[in-house]
């Protein structure tokens, strides 16, 4: 399958600074995609270069297998900043057909495009009524226009309330679902641990990690922690016959490396009975993020 989004050895200089340094990865149709990094470690460049906005140093992208910032690329290309910012006195209708209009769509197309995004209900309101998350769907519905085969999204979520953070993750199943790719950046890292197929980690201009969070936590290798509850009575017992077990009244927490973690649920089902409950903690994002930053001396 030919990739959305392929970027090889890609390398930006600035004065004094290299901003990236051999970064290298593809986007496949209908995959989603996670950047993350610390601020400055060169997310938003790396967006410029794909938008065309920014020449790279060294290295190759190749956007929808044309040159970034071609006119075939931005035809095919959207992009959505972290605050999407629209005329207040217009409605969200007549937004939406004025970029219909611009981009020589049929602006007819306004209110399916605001439907998708879940504002049909407010298309005849003004926008300057709307709250952050509405703008920011109307911004996603402005990004759908003429159904782009990349979406480039930077911070998408950034102010927004839970729930509303995940219903705009939940907007961005369809378009992956018809094929298109989507790369986004995040500092929501649990969000992004549910609602992407692949993470990137960018540290100081280089990308230290990437795979599925599976792969990500067998690379990073963290312990598991797991937390034994314990019947009556049997705290202490069960103490005793998992070394390193910490005791917490009833419950009892303990870790191990993830070579260890079989035979570690295996001492604890021999206990039979005297387990109420277990419950198996894998490292988080947030901690495998923390690793690799770390790693690079962050």
């Amino acid at each position: 399958m030919t990739s959305t989004l392929k970027i090889s050895g890609l390398t930006k200089r600035f004065p004094g600074v290299n901003a990236l340094s051999d970064v290298s990865f593809s986007v496949a149709p209908g995959e989603r995609v996670a950047l993350l990094g610390h601020n400055g470690a060169g997310k938003s460049t790396i967006m410029k270069i794909i938008l065309g906005l920014l020449p790279a140093s060294e290295g190759t992208v190749e956007v929808c297998a044309t040159a970034p910032g071609s006119a075939e690329a931005r035809r095919q290309v959207a992009y959505m900043p972290e605050n999407a910012a629209f005329h207040p006195a217009l409605t969200g209708e007549e937004q939406l057909r004025h970029y219909l209009a611009l981009r020589g769509e049929d602006e007819a197309q306004a209110l399916p495009l605001l439907e998708r995004v879940g504002l049909h209900e407010a298309a005849k309101r003004r926008i300057g009524t709307y709250s952050k998350g509405m703008r920011q769907r109307v911004g996603l519905a402005q990004a759908l226009i003429g159904h782009p085969r990349l979406l480039v999204l930077d911070e998408p979520t950034s102010g927004l309330d839970p729930v509303s953070r995940r219903d705009f993750y939940a907007l961005l199943d369809d378009p992956a679902a018809e094929g298109a790719s989507i790369l986004l950046s995040s500092h929501a890292l649990t969000e992004v641990e549910a609602r992407t197929d692949r993470i990137l980690i960018l540290s100081k201009g280089r990308l230290v990690a990437e795979g599925g969070l599976g792969d990500l936590r067998r690379q990073a290798d963290l312990p598991v922690t797991m937390h034994v509850m314990a019947r009556n009575g049997y705290a202490t017992e069960i103490a005793r016959r998992l070394p390193g077990a910490i005791q917490l009244d009833t419950r009892l927490q303990i870790s191990c490396p993830q070579s260890q973690k079989l035979d570690l649920l295996g001492q604890i089902t021999g206990l039979g009975d005297k387990v109420a409950d277990l419950d198996v903690v894998p490292p988080s994002l947030e901690d495998i993020y923390s690793h690799f930053s770390r790693r690079d001396g962050q």
